[in-house]
């Protein structure tokens, strides 16, 4: 949950850069969707030897969700290319037009789109994993807490398709939007370029906070978060985990002691780029997905 300026830098460093290897195969702009007039599409990159296992990352800074060219995914993605996971980088109708219930719809189109294709992509759909930062991070808590099996009886094959994630990678993700549309907290109203995407029905603040949708079937889920965060407080991880671990789903908060709303370069590799990997290798390749 960021300002516009600065969606791509933060998702970025998400990613670790490592030396070159095979270059990967990218399948850019594909169309999962369309709504008013307009296509929603995704980007796929494969590694040289596929594991069979997928890592959705959600591109969304402040429900923002801009274009950036598949080769940087590719170069800033190389960690886990290396393994042989597949990249999709996953984007959502963006605000300033559209709000937050949109993004959520669109993703778990999005998910439907990649399972329904996974296969032909050589990915097995039980071993997909989600992961984004900030608004990226709320959007990922959103399809591991409230994903489906498809519905068996709608015409479409998308439709019938499930959305489910095997696994969820969070960084510093508010989980709670209550209160968000009619009066946000001091950090957020600071910030113009999130009364935007903020800008719908109150009503639907509880449909928009996974921190009240944890249930059974819940992905096992990985948190990293700042204790100096004020844009999105830790409280919004702990409260999360908490919610977990309530109906007995796996978790972990990963508290980065002196961060804010972001990382710097040695905290992503010392503590977050092992703590991801290690999160995705249990849950997509270790044992398979539940």
């Amino acid at each position: 949950m960021i300002p516009r300026f600065a969606v791509v830098t933060l998702v970025l460093t998400c990613w670790p850069a490592l030396s070159v290897a095979a270059e990967p195969t990218i399948d850019a702009d594909l169309i999962y969707g369309r709504k008013d007039g307009m296509a929603l599409t995704l980007d796929v990159i494969r590694p040289e030897k596929q594991n069979g296992a997928g890592i959705v990352l959600v591109q969304s800074g402040g429900w923002y969700s801009v274009w950036t060219d598949p080769k940087n995914w590719a170069k800033n993605g190389k960690m886990y290319l290396d393994k042989g996971y597949t990249l999709f980088i996953l984007r959502h109708g963006s605000a300033p037009k559209y709000t937050v219930p949109d993004a959520i719809a669109d993703v778990r189109l999005g998910l439907r789109f990649i399972r329904m294709k996974a296969k032909s992509l050589g990915v097995d759909p039980e071993r997909i994993g989600v992961m984004g930062g900030s608004a990226g991070g709320h959007l990922s808590l959103m399809l591991g807490t409230t994903a489906d099996d498809g519905n068996p009886a709608a015409k479409e094959e998308i439709q019938r398709t499930s959305n489910r994630v095997a696994v969820v990678v969070a960084l510093f993700p508010p989980s709670d939007l209550r209160g968000f549309t009619t009066d946000p907290p001091a950090e957020v109203k600071k910030i113009p370029a999130l009364r935007p995407p903020l800008n719908f029905d109150a009503k639907l603040e509880p449909e928009c906070s996974p921190v009240l949708k944890a249930t059974a079937k819940s992905a096992p889920t990985l948190i990293i978060h700042g204790d100096k965060d004020l844009l999105v407080p830790i409280e919004h991880g702990k409260n999360m985990i908490a919610a977990l671990e309530k109906v007995g789903v796996p978790c972990e908060l990963v508290t980065i002691e002196g961060a804010a709303h972001g990382f710097s370069p040695k905290q992503m590799q010392e503590i977050v780029n092992p703590a991801m990997m290690r999160w995705f290798d249990k849950y997509l390749l270790d044992k398979k997905a539940p």
